[in-house]
């Protein structure tokens, strides 16, 4: 018997329930034993974001709970791509689109468990909609579809509304992904579908042409939206969106997100993204209230998404990385494309001169208002190089201090970072 009623409370106390067909029918039929379920991850980007990390996590707990979940990559949802609020999409070459598909089944894989009683299957719904006719696709399945609920749709009704209108092609995606239900079902009985709040209208279509095409049961729940209190998108810093892909978002960058996690927000991302105890994240909630300045939520939470993501190796140098700027740790010891990463949104000077004065890339830099501020801060010993303090005004670099030939950090006080780089 699997552990369904555990798991439907574990997600309710995460904050992970937002819209459920019918929770009590949900249980029961959970209870029975394991249960095939799935959530689609259309491939409208070479990467899938942090956003869609909560539904992949989602399909983990559930598996961990003991059923079978089904990774689904829509090669073929993903050449229309869902309805947006803010107008029409791009439509993708399909062979780069089938790139897409590709890597983010990498990404997704090793997230779930492929073995065992409750092994994942990564899906495509290429492979049933690639041969099917029109008219098999509107006798089949347009047949259940009622114009009025289709509609009823907030983002259709909003798009209609709109001065750019919904294209047929679009508006048509609600019918591809009730199929696609419905083929799981028929060749996996799987009997759930777990997607975002905004899919809700989606998942219920779904649901209900199973209803009506083969009489039979099955049932959908969404998460909510993760937000962010200080009302900007989550998942969006100044420099862009946070992807999975590590050539995208670096390991580094990727970890520097959630350990700038805002104290309003890291409670409710602890519950979000990490496997921890609700005993565990009450005390790390305990911990923000009484201590905030030690950020240790923000570190438990950094750590855990990071090594989830990246790995435990990744996670390891990315946290050696962020030591080392200041002081804890080996500069010497990271490898380029960490480095890179660690000093990329850093203020920055650049020069062609091998062998510049540090009190010149002070200035430069940023981190001085002028050279002469930059020399009075090494005279009174509180400017760094490499993290070794500077010990004379008119100190050049040598060529040893080019971190690999090419970076140097130079720092005033404690916290006051900048980086030197060298022009080839």
């Amino acid at each position: 018997m699997s552990n369904s009623p555990v798991v439907l409370a574990d997600l309710t106390a995460r904050g992970l329930m937002a819209q459920c067909t019918d929770e009590a029918a949900l249980a029961a039929h959970l209870a029975k034993g394991p249960a095939t379920y799935y959530c689609g991850f259309d491939p409208t980007a070479p990467s899938l974001h942090i956003g869609n990390l909560v539904q992949i996590l989602t399909l983990r707990r559930l598996q961990q709970a003991g059923h079978k979940p089904l990774g689904l990559v829509g090669g073929a949802t993903g050449l229309i791509g869902d309805p947006k609020l803010t107008g029409e999409r791009v439509m993708n070459a399909p062979d780069v689109v089938a790139g897409w598909v590709d890597r983010i089944r990498v990404q997704i894989e090793p997230l779930l468990d492929f073995e065992g009683p409750f092994a994942a299957r990564m899906v495509n719904n290429l492979d049933w909609t690639s041969g099917l006719g029109a008219i098999d696709l509107l006798r089949e399945v347009g047949k259940h579809f009622r114009l009025s609920n289709m509609l009823a749709k907030q983002t259709v009704a909003r798009r209609l509304e709109s001065d750019q209108g919904l294209s047929y092609t679009e508006f048509s995606y609600q019918v591809l992904q009730g199929m696609d239900f419905m083929e799981l079902y028929k060749r996996y009985d799987c009997t759930l579908q777990t997607g975002g709040n905004d899919q809700w209208g989606n998942l219920v279509a779904g649901v209900e042409l199973i209803r009506k095409a083969l009489g039979a049961e099955a049932h959908a729940f969404t998460t909510p939206l993760v937000t962010k209190a200080d009302g900007t998108k989550f998942g969006k810093t100044e420099s862009g969106t946070i992807w999975l892909d590590a050539a995208m978002t670096t390991p580094y960058a990727f970890h520097q997100f959630w350990l700038n996690a805002d104290d309003r927000d890291v409670d409710n991302y602890l519950r979000v993204f990490s496997f921890r105890s609700m005993e565990e994240l009450a005390q790390l909630a305990q911990a923000t209230q009484e201590r905030a300045h030690e950020r240790a939520a923000q570190r438990a939470l950094a750590d855990d998404v990071t090594c989830l993501v990246h790995g435990p190796a990744a996670t390891k140098q990315v946290t050696q990385a962020a030591a080392a700027l200041f002081g804890g740790g080996d500069l010497r010891a990271l490898d380029l494309p960490t480095l890179q990463a660690a000093v990329a949104e850093l203020p920055r000077a650049t020069t062609s001169e091998p062998a510049p004065l540090v009190s010149d890339l002070l200035a430069t830099s940023g981190i001085e208002a002028s050279k002469g501020a930059a020399r009075r801060t090494i005279r009174s010993g509180g400017a760094y190089l490499n993290n070794a303090k500077v010990q004379s005004e008119d100190q050049p670099l040598e060529p040893d201090d080019w971190l690999h030939g090419r970076f140097a950090l130079v720092r005033r006080g404690r916290k006051t970072l900048g980086v030197a780089e060298l022009l080839s």
